[in-house]
């Protein structure tokens, strides 16, 4: 099926819409259509076995048994209906629609009815009903042939030349529909369409990227592999992974998982395994932070797309509880993002899940995840963030980061990129890291969707991935014509000592009016039992300037004791007197504490110093020549990682030549001063 057909049949289903408008908010539509479109697709998938189901509940009539795995061995799925109805039979007795297909739902194996109620269904066929909606919607949807493969007047299969079904509406192609239908219904409610699926060019291509490295070893006969995606939406990414491993190899098992927070991405997704013989029970339904669906399983791959900036305070007391108790044997212990982001978060908890690799060197897994490039550097040095960063640059997981070109997404147009990591690298790949610039492969939309302008095409995802294959090669050839798309660094060169340079407070010292006035309202010089004769004491030297701390002491206790007063001690008031009368001075003199110099907050300075560069050696090329009196203070060190790729990729273009710009103003005000001629005319 092509895209014009599928597109078809999603505008048959959402013409359903011109008959709710005025009973139905627009924000309402979905409500509708989506479990129609569920409901009339079971319906399609079970119509060939539909007689052989009821044959074998009658069989089993008046039986004390659990008929359920009969029945689903006769309905050749995970799922059956042991109704006589049809939407097409429920048309034909008008008065008792509502309660028939109220029925015709119920009749249907529990997990099948419980992706319906997800829609909260019945509640729509009673409204629909009290609208007098009812009989037009359904007939509407009767008419949608949406079968997974065409079938003689004698329910066989029929086949093409090449001795394949002929396909009506494959379970991918429903995907195109389902995802359609999403895409148009958030569109009216105002939510975020990217927070459902993926444009299905991206998930080819992080599917390949993903799984690719592997293509020897998924041949092998009898492959086994399991796949999680714990925002798995409406299920697209798992549909692609299990495609493209069962097309490396037809005789593999792929065992899809995943979790979603969204109930109508749920239903589809639940309702698109139920219809590829797959166990519904893996999807779940929840919070991936708050409620792990998969407790303790571990997987081959995990792909993933969060959505992109999204706050976890719901899900904060949970994920701060694991933090705190679990630390490092739970999924969050290395650190946590800030609240207003948890994409680190969804990383964090598909690594806990990595297969872990033995002594001989098997098992292990491989992960993607699209990110923006917030997790890429924001964090101060030991943020949470950056502790996430160092945990996975350290531990050598992170293979590549690929930066995707912007405007890919339906729901943003920012730019984009896959992170690949896995605990099993090749030889060649360990202790290093790809960063791979794919933003100048994509064609522009010949009409946008939403922010979705520009689009993958198949031979860009085949140069991307090959380019991705043979990264390390390209990289060293200077020659090859994408040479300077490819970057490989060593993990330690994303991390960097954040160095503290101080510099010594130095201090010149004078007695003026406005020091005397500062003097006055300082706690400790209030508390002096005789603070207004200590203050007159000190005008017999106002106006004085002193260079060193001793000479100006000296000269005012000598002033004060003259006055008949005793020289206050100890650190409070020193600290008082110092603060009020000092002036910092290039020239002055260096403070001292306890016989080092005293360092100067104001000269405080920061440095990021690449992990594999002394930092004193650093000091004396950088800072040295031109602050010869400066010195770190190593106790301040810390340690932090980012991975700047647009930095790596920048590349410098001087601005055009002053004459170049002026002559084209020149040829603008011509222009100009022209139209308005004609306007004046």
């Amino acid at each position: 099926m092509n895209s014009s057909k599928h597109t078809e049949l999603a505008n048959h289903a959402w013409s359903v819409a011109d008959l709710l408008r005025g009973d139905y908010k627009q924000s309402d539509y979905g409500k509708v259509i989506l479990p129609f479109t569920v409901l009339r697709r079971l319906e399609c998938v079970l119509q060939p076995t539909r007689d052989k189901v009821i044959e074998r509940l009658v069989a089993f009539d008046g039986q004390i048994i659990d008929t359920d795995r009969f029945l689903r061995r006769a309905s050749g799925h995970s799922f059956y209906n042991t109704s006589e109805y049809t939407l097409k039979k429920i048309l034909a007795d008008p008065k008792n629609m509502a309660g028939n297909l109220e029925e015709y739902v119920a009749a249907f194996s529990e997990n099948a009815r419980e992706v319906l109620e997800r829609y909260q269904f019945t509640q729509q066929i009673k409204r629909l009903d009290a609208a007098d909606l009812l009989y037009k919607v359904i007939e509407r949807f009767a008419d949608i042939d949406l079968r997974p493969v065409l079938r003689d007047a004698d329910n066989n299969v029929v086949k093409g030349e090449d001795g394949k079904p002929i396909s009506i509406v494959s379970n991918h192609q429903m995907g195109y529909i389902f995802e359609e239908l999403i895409r148009r219904f958030s569109e009216q409610s105002n939510e975020t369409a990217g927070e459902h699926f993926t444009p299905r060019e991206v998930i080819e291509l992080m599917v390949n990227l993903l799984v690719a490295p592997d293509a020897d070893v998924l041949s092998v006969p009898g492959t086994v592999r399991k796949v999680l995606d714990p925002a798995c939406g409406t299920g697209g990414m798992l549909s692609a992974a299990e495609e493209h491993i069962t097309t490396l190899n037809p005789d593999a098992t792929v065992e899809v998982y995943g979790q979603e927070l969204n109930p109508e991405s749920w239903a589809i997704c639940r309702s698109d395994l139920m219809i590829k013989g797959q166990d519904p029970e893996h999807i779940v339904f929840g919070n991936s932070f708050s409620a792990d669906g998969h407790n303790q399983a571990k997987f081959d791959y995990l792909l993933a797309n969060p959505p992109f900036g999204v706050e976890w305070k719901k899900v904060k007391d949970e994920v701060e509880h694991e933090h705190r108790v679990e630390g490092e044997s739970g999924r969050f212990g290395v650190g946590l993002p800030r609240i207003s982001d948890g994409s680190l978060l969804f990383l964090q908890h598909m690594v806990s899940k990595m297969k872990p690799v033995d002594a001989a060197g098997k098992g292990g897994s491989r992960v993607a995840i699209v990110f923006n490039g917030s997790p890429l550097f924001t964090g101060a040095v030991e943020s949470g963030e950056s502790k996430i960063r160092r945990w996975i640059l350290e531990n050598d997981w992170l293979e590549a980061v690929v930066a995707l070109p912007d405007q890919i997404f339906y729901n943003t147009g920012i730019s984009t990129y896959f992170w690949i990591l896995t605990n099993r690298k090749s030889p060649d790949h360990k202790g290093k890291v790809v960063l791979l610039d794919a933003r100048d492969h994509w064609q522009k939309m010949r009409k946008a969707l939403g922010n979705k302008r520009k689009y993958v095409t198949p031979n860009q995802i085949k140069e991307i991935t090959s380019l991705y294959a043979e990264a390390l090669t390209v990289a060293e050839d200077s020659e090859h014509p994408l040479h300077d798309k490819v970057k490989v660094f060593r993990n330690k060169e994303f991390g960097y000592r954040r160095i503290t340079v101080e510099r010594p407070l130095k201090l010149r010292f004078e007695l003026t009016e406005e020091t005397l006035a500062a003097l006055a309202v300082s706690k400790q010089i209030q508390k002096l039992p005789n603070a207004g004769a200590f203050l007159d004491a000190l005008k017999a030297v106002n106006g004085r300037c002193w260079g060193t701390k001793s000479e100006a002491w000296l000269e005012l206790r000598d002033a004060v004791v003259e006055a008949g007063l005793q020289w206050p001690t100890g650190a409070p008031f020193n600290n008082a007197l110092r603060d009020a009368l000092s002036v910092r001075d290039p020239d002055g003199e260096v403070q001292l504490v306890k016989g080092f110099p005293e360092p100067d907050p104001e000269l405080r300075d920061h440095e990021n110093v690449p992990l594999d560069e002394d930092v004193e050696e650093y000091l004396k090329r950088e800072v040295l020549p031109y602050a010869p009196d400066a010195w770190i203070d190593h106790s301040k060190t810390k340690v932090g990682y980012e991975i700047p790729v647009t930095r790596h990729f920048y590349v410098y273009k001087p601005p055009r030549p002053l004459a170049e710009i002026d002559a084209e103003l020149k040829v603008l005000e011509a222009e100009i001063q022209t139209l308005l001629g004609k306007v004046t005319e």
